[in-house]
C-alpha cells in the first residue's frame, strides 16, 4: 500500500479532563499517514485521480478546532474517521501529540491505525 503523509499539523482545541484545560484552547500536534493505492495517479499525473490531503488536511483542522475532547485517544479516533471516509483511503494512522500536557517533557501523545 502507497502512503501519503501529513507531519506536525500545529492546531488549537479544548482537549483535556482537568477544569484548567477546559478554558483555553491548547496546542495538539497532529501527524497522519494516509494508506492507499497511488498506482492511477501516479501514471496519470492527474490531480482528479489523486487524494486531496489540502482539503482533507482543511476538513480535520476545522473538526479540531471545534472539538472539545477529554481525551487526545478521542480525538485521534475522530481524525481517522475523517480520513477514511475520504475516497480511496484503505487505512490511516494518527499521531496526537499534546505538547503542554506533562512537566519537564517535550509532548506526549498517542499512535492509532484504523483500516476500512
Amino acid at each position: 500500500m502507497d502512503r501519503i503523509f501529513i507531519r506536525d499539523l500545529l492546531t488549537r482545541c479544548i482537549i483535556g479532563v482537568n477544569e484548567e484545560e477546559r478554558r483555553e484552547k491548547q496546542d495538539v500536534v497532529i501527524g497522519i499517514e494516509l494508506f492507499a493505492d497511488l498506482a492511477k495517479p501516479c501514471a496519470s499525473d492527474k490531480f482528479e485521480d489523486a487524494i486531496d490531503y489540502r482539503a482533507l488536511k482543511k476538513l480535520i483542522i476545522a473538526m479540531v478546532e471545534a472539538s472539545e475532547c477529554f481525551l487526545i485517544e478521542a480525538l485521534a479516533e475522530r481524525i481517522a474517521e475523517v480520513c477514511l471516509a475520504t475516497p480511496g483511503v484503505e487505512e490511516v494512522r494518527v499521531t496526537v501529540e499534546k505538547p503542554a500536557a506533562l512537566r519537564y517533557a517535550k509532548s506526549v501523545g498517542v499512535d492509532i491505525t484504523r483500516r476500512r
